[in-house]
C-alpha cells in the first residue's frame, strides 16, 4: 500500500463518528494536529483513547463544537478539558476496555494508531503501546497509521499487516519520553526500601512509573530470580535485568520473558525492547485479568495513591471532584495480587504531599473516588513504615495507618479515631 498524505488519510473520518486515538509513547500526534486542520467539516466526532502524551492540540476550547473526549484514563494532556466540562471520563477497570470495543457498548467507526515501518513480510508493530490499541484495531471499521521508523517493532500482540490498514501516512518523529529517575527523594527511597523487604526471591513483579516504583527498583539489586508480569513499565527494570535480578525465569506463565501491555519511558528504554524477545507486549484484557495474574506466585502488585483513609479505602484518580486520572489497572492487579500464592497487594504512598497535604486522612474528600476498596487493600506502606489491613477490623486498620502516618498528622488523626469509634485515644 502507498503512503498517502494526512489530508487524504483522514478524509476517512467523517461526522458524528468514534474515533480510537492510539495513546502512551505512541500519541499519534501529527495526526491529531493534521485533524485539527479537518475541524471546518467535522461536528460532533467523538474522541476515544487512554493515556496521552504531548500537546494533543482538540483538546483547545476552539475545538469543541467539532471534536469531543470522551476518555477512558485522564492524563495531563486533557486534564484541564475534562475538569472543565468540555471533555468526559469514563470510569474502567483497564482490563475491561476492549469488552466496550467488542461488544459495541463503544463502537469504534476509525482507529489512528502509531506503528513501526513494515518488516520485509509487511507486518507493523504497535510499538510500546499494545495495551487496549489491538483490540481496537480488530473492531474498528477503518484503521489510519501514521508510520513512524522510530517506533520500535515489539514481540506479542501488537503485529498488524499493512493490507489491514485502510490509509498509511508516513511521518517521522521521536516518540513522547517520560524519566522520573532523577526525581527520587528521600523519602520515595525509604518507602521503596520497605517494599524491597516484602519481596521474596522468585517474585512476579508489577509496578507502574512514577518515583516510588524506580525507588523500588533501585532497592532490588540483591534480590534474585524476579519475574515481571505487569500493565507497564518504564526504564527503571533494565539495570535489573542486565544485572539478571529480573529474569522470568521462575514464573509459571510465560517463563523467561517480561510480560506488559505498554512501556513508557526515554527512548533507551524503547531501544531497549526494539526487536528483543525477552519482552511480549501483550493485549490488556489478557495481560491484567486477575484469573491470569494469579496463575504466578508471589506475585507483588505495587500502585499509588492520592490519599487513604482510616478504614483503608483508597481514592487513586481524583483529588475530591477535581478528576486527575483513572481507574487504570490499579484494581486489575490489586485482585491478582491478592488470589495468588504467596502475593502481595500494595499500595504506597508519601505521608503528604509535596505541598504539605496529609495523605492519610480521617475521610477522603467529598467527591473522591473509591479505586481499590477497603476490603481489597492489605499493605499500605509510606516513608514511615508498613501497614497490614487484610483481616484487621476498623479500629484495628485505623490504628495501623495512624502509625505510618506522618508525625505531624497523627494527633489530628487521633481525635478523629476516638470521635468515629466513640473510644478515648491515648
Amino acid at each position: 500500500m502507498p503512503y498517502v498524505s494526512a489530508e487524504e488519510a483522514l478524509q476517512i473520518v467523517q461526522s458524528n463518528q468514534r474515533i480510537f486515538i492510539h495513546g502512551s509513547a505512541c500519541t499519534p500526534l501529527y495526526m491529531l494536529k493534521k485533524l485539527a486542520e479537518q475541524a471546518p467539516r467535522l461536528q460532533n466526532v467523538e474522541l476515544v483513547s487512554i493515556s496521552l502524551y504531548g500537546d494533543v492540540e482538540l483538546d483547545k476550547p476552539q475545538y469543541r463544537p467539532h471534536f469531543h473526549f470522551n476518555s477512558l484514563f485522564v492524563s495531563a494532556s486533557i486534564r484541564q478539558a475534562v475538569n472543565e466540562g468540555r471533555a468526559d471520563y469514563v470510569p474502567v477497570f483497564l482490563s475491561e476496555i476492549p469488552e466496550l470495543f467488542k461488544r459495541n457498548i463503544l463502537a469504534l467507526d476509525v482507529a489512528i494508531v502509531q506503528v513501526s515501518e513494515p518488516d520485509r513480510h509487511g507486518y507493523c508493530s504497535l510499538g510500546v503501546s499494545t495495551d487496549i490499541a489491538r483490540s481496537a484495531l480488530n473492531t474498528a471499521k477503518h484503521v489510519i497509521a501514521q508510520v513512524n521508523p522510530r517506533v520500535p517493532r515489539t514481540h506479542g500482540d501488537g503485529l498488524m499487516h499493512k493490507s489491514s490498514f485502510d490509509a498509511m501516512v508516513f511521518w517521522e518523529a521521536p516518540l513522547q519520553e517520560v524519566s522520573y529517575g532523577k526525581a527520587t527523594g528521600e523519602a520515595e527511597m525509604k518507602i521503596g526500601q520497605f517494599i524491597a523487604g516484602l519481596i521474596e526471591d522468585r517474585s512476579t513483579l508489577q509496578l507502574g512509573i512514577g518515583t516510588i516504583p524506580d525507588a523500588v527498583l533501585k532497592c532490588l539489586n540483591n534480590h534474585k530470580d524476579l519475574g515481571v508480569h505487569t500493565e507497564m513499565f518504564s526504564d527503571g527494570i533494565i539495570d535489573l535485568v542486565e544485572k539478571d535480578v529480573i529474569n522470568n525465569r521462575f514464573k509459571n506463565i510465560h517463563p523467561n520473558k517480561t510480560v506488559t501491555a505498554f512501556a513508557l519511558g526515554t527512548r533507551r528504554l524503547y531501544d531497549y525492547v526494539d526487536d528483543n524477545p525477552a519482552f511480549a507486549f501483550l493485549d490488556v484484557d489478557y495481560v491484567n485479568e486477575a484469573s491470569v495474574i494469579k496463575r504466578n506466585d508471589r506475585v507483588v502488585a505495587i500502585n499509588s495513591a492520592i490519599e487513604v483513609d482510616l478504614t483503608g479505602q483508597v481514592c487513586a484518580d481524583s483529588i475530591g471532584t477535581y478528576q486527575y486520572s483513572g481507574v487504570g489497572g490499579q484494581m486489575d492487579f490489586m485482585r491478582g495480587a491478592a488470589l495468588s500464592e504467596g502475593g502481595k497487594p500494595i499500595i504506597a504512598l508519601t505521608s503528604r504531599t509535596a505541598k504539605g497535604v496529609a495523605r492519610i486522612v480521617p475521610l477522603l474528600k467529598p467527591g473522591a473516588g473509591v479505586v481499590t476498596t477497603r476490603a481489597h487493600a492489605h499493605y499500605i506502606v509510606t516513608e514511615y513504615g508498613v501497614a497490614y489491613l487484610f483481616g484487621k477490623n476498623l479500629r484495628q486498620r485505623a490504628r495501623a495507618l495512624i502509625e505510618i502516618a506522618h508525625p505531624g498528622d497523627r494527633e489530628m488523626l487521633e481525635r478523629a479515631f476516638a470521635e468515629r469509634f466513640r473510644e478515648i485515644s491515648e
